[in-house]
């Protein structure tokens, strides 16, 4: 058989539909002339961003094996691995799965990567909501075990379900399952389109809640104690450039369940859009346009024939804040962790060696952030100096020696890899962040004053630029889209201001605007709050 670089498309489909359930795509790099050279990308899937030393140590090894030397960091707590070539393809699936791994349902029509705050605090909250993560993520994991008879000849990995989750997933006493298939909750069509679930705590939006398909908010009693939860549904990022008939939406309050019954609540929600989502048209196949059809209304009366309960009022919660758990911290055990910011989650050169060696000499676990950040987890008081120090030779700052336009801007990888991309988003960020920084000064904005900033290579909002302050979508060769009007703490919807900016008509089109808000702005607001009148 030919390698993989040498086969034509046409032969290659077929894998690619089947193995886009185990965690990867078909990718051939853009930038090469001539005859493609095909390979593949693989995403792990991290509920909660967690990687043990060993998974975090073989992910480093891949890379450099079977990848092209280099990690990515996604915004939804995962590691991407591009560049591995299909007569490789079950070397570097069995390595991951025997590192305590998994790319199951990484990617295709199914539940994706469950979000929850990375960082490792002892506290009661921050624990129920990762593990309610961790049991949400197993609940809706595929069943049949062709994944493990593919990659691992059939042996048998994983350790035991929690019984509660079992229990769950076998339920079927309100018509959620198929009694005899080996996907209880699957069925052998799957859902409609992929499927996006975060957990958090109340003021945590780290992990962009309003974002999702489900939102799921830990409720705790004046003791700090889990009593229940609110949910969210609805929310989702993608669109398509030029039809109105698609667009970004935020969740939105579906109710609230005691804890015991949160397995059941997010089953009937994706049984609901498994039943309903629509299969005809992809471009409106997300849960957010069966609600926007149906109203928020008939979508909870049905979802609660499949839950068996009425959902009881939301729980008011205070204000949500986006928090970077960048710097070191107190985990509340002993240990500190510290978190690293990585520009736009790519981990390579220096940086990459160095993060390898502290990892391998202190084993450590590594959490990964929904911002593409590395958390480092249980180091020991006493490692804190020789830690800075090593990081900071490799380029890994504190916080306060970052600029802050960088501290919160994300963009996907975009060109050359992915086939979607229109322009330049990873590639491109560092120079816009740079020019932007040119243009703040130019107006007189301090360097300590922040704007979100997002771009992604096309619409499809992988990196949600439609939350940020600053918003680039692709739109045309060396062409973005800017939205204006997200807030910092990701709880507003941008809304498009300009079509086709010319990446080198950045300056005027900024310039302008920064000037304005540094001078009519009111005490303290944010250029995403100053900015919402700008939308069009």
């Amino acid at each position: 058989m030919r390698s993989c670089s040498q086969m034509p498309r046409t032969l290659m489909s077929p894998l690619h539909k089947l193995i886009k359930f185990h965690g990867s795509y078909q990718q051939y790099d853009r930038d090469e002339r001539g005859a493609r050279s095909y390979s593949f990308m693989l995403r792990t899937k991290n509920p909660c961003g967690k990687v043990p030393n060993k998974l975090y140590l073989t992910m480093d090894d891949l890379a450099d094996q079977f990848g092209i030397g280099t990690l990515r960091l996604t915004t939804r707590q995962t590691f991407q691995l591009h560049g591995v070539v299909k007569k490789n393809l079950k070397t570097v699936m069995s390595s991951i799965i025997h590192s305590m791994g998994s790319t199951l349902g990484a990617c295709g029509d199914l539940n994706r990567n469950v979000l929850a705050p990375a960082a490792p605090f002892a506290r009661k909250d921050y624990q129920f909501a990762q593990q309610t993560a961790d049991d949400i993520a197993a609940l809706l994991t595929p069943q049949s075990g062709f994944y493990y008879d593919m990659w691992v000849d059939g042996e048998k990995i994983m350790s035991a379900e929690p019984p509660e989750v079992v229990k769950a997933r076998n339920d079927n006493s309100h018509g959620t399952n198929f009694p005899d298939s080996p996907e209880p909750i699957y069925g052998t069509q799957f859902l409609p389109r992929k499927f996006k679930i975060a957990v958090t705590v109340p003021t945590d939006n780290s992990v962009d809640l309003l974002t999702n398909d489900v939102g799921v908010v830990v409720v705790t009693d004046a003791d700090g104690e889990p009593q229940g939860f609110n949910l969210y549904v609805g929310g989702g990022m993608g669109r398509t450039h030029r039809v109105e008939t698609t667009f970004p939406r935020l969740a939105e309050s579906l109710g609230y369940v005691p804890k015991e019954d949160i397995l059941y609540a997010v089953k009937a929600i994706v049984v609901t859009q498994r039943e309903n989502g629509r299969r005809d048209d992809r471009k409106y196949s997300r849960m957010k346009y069966l609600i926007s059809s149906w109203g928020i209304e008939k979508f909870r009366s049905v979802v609660e024939e499949y839950y068996g309960k009425k959902f009881e009022p939301s729980r008011e919660l205070p204000e949500w804040e986006f928090k970077s758990y960048l710097g070191w911290h107190e985990q509340g055990d002993g240990g500190l962790f510290c978190g690293l910011h990585v520009d736009s989650g790519r981990v390579g050169g220096k940086m990459k060696t160095t993060l390898r060696e502290i990892i391998e000499k202190y084993n450590l676990d590594v959490r990964l952030t929904p911002n593409q950040n590395i958390i480092l987890c249980g180091i020991r008081k006493a490692w804190k100096r020789p830690i800075t120090t090593a990081l900071a030779q490799a380029g890994l700052l504190e916080p306060k020696y970052v600029d802050p336009l960088n501290l919160t801007a994300m963009a996907c990888p975009a060109l050359p890899m992915c086939p979607l991309a229109i322009t330049e988003a990873e590639r491109g960020m560092p120079g816009i962040l740079k020019r932007i920084r040119a243009v703040f000064e130019k107006v007189g904005l301090k360097y300590n004053e922040s704007v979100v900033i997002r771009a992604t290579g096309c619409p499809n909002g992988c990196a949600r630029p439609y939350m940020a302050e600053l918003g680039f979508v692709g739109d045309g060769p060396n062409s973005y889209q800017l939205w204006l009007g997200g807030t910092p703490n990701q709880t507003s919807l941008a809304r498009t201001f300009m079509n086709k900016v010319k990446i080198h008509d950045l300056e005027k089109v900024l310039e302008p605007l920064f000037y304005n808000w540094k001078r009519k702005r009111q005490s303290k607001e944010s250029f995403g709050d100053f900015t919402k009148p700008c939308g069009i």
